[in-house]
C-alpha cells in the first residue's frame, strides 16, 4: 500500500483495545490541544461510564489501520446503532419511510462522537500517512457496512475536508448550520462590544447586568475542579436535560472521569447565589476553539443562560487567545449575541437504491435551502456594524 499503510482494517469492540498512546498519536496528543472530543480520554470515559454501551444502543466498532512498521497509523470512532438518538443530525424521517416500505433501517453504522454536535476529525491518522490511512478507513467503513448488512453508514460532524473526501468516495453529502462566535483579534469583551451596533451593545450590557445581580460567577479549570462542582453540575444537567430531552444521555460517573483525566481541557462556568450553586455551563478547550457543551440550572434567573453559555465563553476565549466559540446545536437567538451562522456537515452511505435515490434528491434541495437561510440570517440579523 502506498504511503506506508497496510490495506487491512481491524475492528475493535472498545477503544481500550487500541489504547491511549496509539489512539492519541492519530487524534493529536492532548498536550498539543487538539480537538478534545476525539481524544482517547473523552471517548473512553463515555465507554467506561456506560453512557456508550450495547444496553444504550451504542456498540463500539472502532476501526484501525496499521503502518508497514506494525504501529497504528489511523483510527475511526465508529458505532453500530439500534436507534437515532444522541446524534443531532436527524434521519428519523428516513428510517420511518424505509420501514413503512418494508425495509429494515436499524442497525446502522455511525462514525461520530456520541452525544456531541461538534465538528472535528473523524478519520484520524498520523500526519505522515494521513492521506493513505484515511482512504483505507473509508474503504473499511463501507466494507463493514456491507458485511454487517447494516442499512447505512453515517459520518456526522466531520471537517469540511473530510466531508468532501467522503463525497468523492460516493457518500451523500448533507449540510446543516450552527452558530459560532469568531474572535476578530479582540483585546477584551468591551472591544467585542465596540464592533456591534449601538442597540445590541446596550441590550447585551443590560442582559449581563441583570444576570450577574446578586450572583457570583466562577470559571473553573484544572486543579480548581472538585467533586462538589460535578455534583452540583450533574443536578443542573439532569433537571434541564429531563425537561428538554426526556432522558439525559450522560451519567454522573462520566463527569468524574473527564474531571480526573481532562481537567486542564475543561472550563466549568458555575453560578452561585447566597452560597448555593444554581447553574453551570460545561465547556471543553481545544487548540483554537472553546466548545460549549452542556448547561443546566435549578433556579430561573433572567438572562443567566446567556451569561454563562455565551458571554462568559466569549470572555474566556478572548482571555485565552482562542479563535472561536462553538456554542452547540441550534438556537437562532445566538445571532443577536454575536454567534453567526456557520455550516456543519455529515456524509451518508445508504445501501438500498430505493432509499438512497430519494434521500439524495432531498439532500440536494436541503443544501440549497440551508445555504440560502444562512445568507439571509446573517444579512438581516447580524448584530455587527455594517461595513
Amino acid at each position: 500500500m502506498s504511503g506506508g499503510v497496510k490495506p487491512a482494517v481491524s475492528v475493535h469492540r472498545g477503544i481500550a483495545e487500541i489504547g491511549r498512546e496509539a489512539w492519541d498519536a492519530c487524534a493529536g496528543p492532548p498536550d498539543y490541544g487538539a480537538n478534545p472530543f476525539v481524544s482517547y480520554d473523552f471517548l473512553h470515559a463515555l465507554e467506561e461510564s456506560g453512557c456508550v454501551a450495547p444496553a444504550q444502543g451504542w456498540v463500539a466498532q472502532h476501526l484501525s489501520v496499521s503502518g508497514e512498521d506494525g504501529e497504528v497509523a489511523g483510527v475511526m470512532p465508529l458505532y453500530v446503532k439500534g436507534h437515532s438518538q444522541g446524534e443531532y443530525i436527524f434521519d428519523h424521517a428516513w428510517a420511518s419511510a424505509y420501514e413503512r416500505a418494508g425495509g429494515r433501517y436499524y442497525p446502522k453504522l455511525q462514525g461520530a462522537v456520541p452525544f456531541t454536535p461538534v465538528t472535528g476529525p473523524r478519520l484520524l491518522a498520523r500526519p505522515e500517512v494521513r492521506e493513505a490511512a484515511q482512504t483505507v478507513l473509508i474503504e473499511g467503513a463501507l466494507e463493514l457496512t456491507r458485511r454487517s448488512r447494516a442499512s447505512s453508514l453515517h459520518v456526522t460532524f466531520p471537517t469540511e475536508a473530510e466531508w468532501r473526501r467522503l463525497g468523492e468516495a460516493g457518500l451523500l453529502l448533507r449540510q446543516g448550520q450552527q452558530y459560532h462566535w469568531e474572535n476578530a483579534g479582540y483585546a477584551s469583551f468591551d472591544d467585542f462590544l465596540a464592533a456591534l451596533s449601538s442597540g445590541r451593545r446596550k441590550t447585551i450590557r443590560r442582559e449581563r447586568r441583570e444576570a450577574q445581580e446578586g450572583v457570583e460567577i466562577l470559571a473553573l479549570n484544572g486543579a480548581d475542579l472538585r467533586e462538589e462542582h460535578w455534583d452540583a453540575f450533574f443536578a443542573f444537567y439532569m433537571d434541564t436535560g429531563s425537561r428538554k430531552w426526556g432522558r439525559p444521555y450522560l451519567n454522573r460517573r462520566f463527569f468524574s472521569l473527564i474531571g480526573e483525566r481532562m481537567a486542564d481541557r475543561i472550563l466549568l462556568v458555575m453560578a452561585r447565589r447566597e452560597g448555593r450553586w444554581i447553574a453551570g455551563a460545561l465547556n471543553l478547550i481545544g487548540a483554537d476553539t472553546l466548545y460549549g457543551r452542556n448547561w443546566g440550572a435549578v433556579e430561573h434567573r433572567p438572562f443567566l443562560h446567556f451569561e454563562l453559555c455565551y458571554y462568559q465563553a466569549i470572555e474566556q476565549a478572548i482571555l485565552r487567545g482562542l479563535a472561536r466559540v462553538e456554542a452547540g446545536a441550534q438556537g437562532e437567538h445566538k445571532i443577536a449575541r454575536g454567534y453567526l451562522p456557520t455550516p456543519v456537515y455529515s456524509a451518508h452511505y445508504i445501501a438500498d437504491p430505493a432509499l438512497r435515490e430519494p434521500v439524495a434528491r432531498y439532500l440536494d434541495q436541503e443544501r440549497e435551502a440551508v445555504e440560502a437561510e444562512m445568507a439571509m440570517l446573517e444579512a438581516e440579523y447580524s448584530p455587527f456594524k455594517a461595513g
